[in-house]
């Protein structure tokens, strides 16, 4: 017996060990963060401010049932006045009503990269401390709608490239700029242009779109910020529920046998029972593993033996928080319940965000179950849809956190998958790397000022932006 003890006690000893070598082994291989130099001195920083608040007077709002080209014009006008290198010797198309696709040749035309973003903004409702569109440089910032999200990242493209040219740069490859007057609504600039890049045969090496930031440590523990790269964003299924007239139906209690009834407990059934698969997908695991390091060694042992402690995670994260539990499985939301009296039946939508279509397939035969239940029928919208990942370890991944390390070295670069959508999810059937990463640096307050009031971000943050994007194209081979 006490062989045994000694034997049990032994093993324990060794399981340790390994946790924490394992644990120090990332820690002393671990990239050291060091301090940033100032890119741009203040002048220069006012002076891209002073640029970038020209576009952002300009109202571009989407609006789902109507386009008013007015503001749209305005803001084509102003491009054409600050970037007119670009004007002279990019090719342009406009797709819908006013989607942009720039062209800039590079010396192999057989290669394409695509820098991407948005110009229309939603509306700039509330109480504002400084108006919507005033383009307002007050206490070091540049204030108005889409500051943010995301006419910074889109003026800091084209800044970057206008600023090449004048310099004779020519790109290794073709270099395209994209941005859609209706990426807020979901609508059809994108995909319109998508449809061009089909009909062509044109694919991109590298797709860099809006979606992730320099934002705050999302880990506690960890003092530097980081750099979220999204390298998928989850897909979006959404089915239409009916419950109808069914009094005759048996297995239930008369009382519950109403349309509405019979809906409500289908609902209330999906959403308490832990229904959908959870996993630490291949992109979560990265996220970890990215910021381990910085963690202190009691995470560090966590994160960095995810072999043990992954079964775990998987069921603590969403009790973290809604946006950590997003990304270990399918979510699904229903918002409202409908009833038709003359027709005697009862409609609910459920919204569903899965991360890979293969779960998918499984978590709906789970929900197919209960509504049979409840004699719930299911139909499936005709817009649903899922997107390919893009490999962690993927050679245009590790090329954006190579200018990220070397542009904001005092920076954490982490992948992840984004909870919510953006336009770039159209291109990943002609792109082995979709990667949504715009290179603004917020806190806590700038981030959640976007689709909200006050939105505004730093005269440092715009200026930095422009030197990651030229950065990222002159050394783009």
């Amino acid at each position: 017996m006490k062989e045994i003890l000694i034997g049990l006690f032994l093993i324990f000893v060794v399981f340790i060990l390994i946790l924490i070598f394992n644990a120090l082994r990332v820690k002393l291989t671990a990239r050291k963060l060091t301090e940033r130099k100032e890119h741009k001195t203040k002048e220069e920083q006012i002076e891209y401010a002073k640029r970038l608040a020209e576009m952002i007077k300009c109202e571009t709002v989407s609006k789902e049932d109507s386009f008013d080209d007015t503001e749209f014009k305005k803001l084509r006008d102003v491009m054409k006045e600050l970037f007119p290198l670009i004007h002279q010797k990019a090719e342009k198309k406009t797709f819908s009503d006013d989607c942009w696709i720039y062209k800039i040749k590079g010396k192999d035309e057989s290669r394409n990269i695509i820098l991407m973003s948005h110009h229309d903004v939603v509306a700039a409702t509330g109480d504002w401390l400084h108006p919507g569109f005033c383009g307002e440089i007050f206490d070091d910032c540049l204030w108005g709608r889409g500051t943010v999200d995301t006419k910074t990242p889109l003026f800091a493209e084209f800044q970057a490239l206008e600023e090449l040219l004048s310099e004779g740069f020519i790109p290794e490859c073709n270099v395209y700029i994209g941005s859609s007057h209706n990426e807020e609504i979901g609508g059809d600039g994108i995909p319109e242009a998508l449809k061009y890049f089909k009909e062509n045969n044109i694919t991109f090496e590298t797709v860099l779109d809006e979606g992730g930031a320099i934002i705050s440590p999302p880990l506690a523990g960890i003092k530097a910020n980081c750099a979220m790269m999204a390298v998928h964003e989850k897909g979006r299924y959404t089915l239409n529920c009916y419950a109808k007239d069914s009094s005759g139906h048996k297995g239930l209690a008369a009382n519950s046998n109403t349309p509405v009834a019979r809906m409500s407990a289908f609902i209330t059934e999906v959403n308490t029972k832990n229904l959908f698969i959870k996993r630490l997908y291949p992109e979560v695991k990265g996220m970890f593993s990215h910021l381990c390091p910085y963690t202190p060694f009691v995470m560090t042992i966590l994160f960095s033996n995810l072999w043990c402690f992954g079964s775990l995670l998987k069921t603590v994260m969403p009790k973290i928080n809604a946006q950590a539990g997003a990304m270990v499985g399918t979510t699904c939301s229903f918002n409202e319940i409908n009833t038709n009296k003359e027709e005697k039946y009862c409609h609910s939508k459920a919204f569903l965000r899965p991360v890979y279509e293969s779960d998918l397939k499984e978590d709906l035969k789970q929900i197919e179950k209960i509504a049979k239940k409840y004699n719930i029928q299911l139909v499936p919208a005709e817009n649903n849809e899922c997107f390919k990942s893009t490999d962690v370890r993927n050679k245009s991944v590790e090329y954006t956190k190579k200018c990220i390390n070397d542009i904001f070295p005092d920076v954490i670069p982490a992948p992840y998958i984004l909870p919510a959508g953006t336009d770039a999810r159209h291109l990943c059937s002609i792109s082995e790397s979709v990667i949504r990463f715009a290179p603004i640096e917020m806190n806590d307050k700038q981030f959640a000022s976007v689709h909200s009031e006050n939105e505004h971000i730093s005269l440092e943050a715009i200026a930095n932006s422009v030197v990651f994007y030229k950065y990222y194209l002159k050394n783009y081979k």
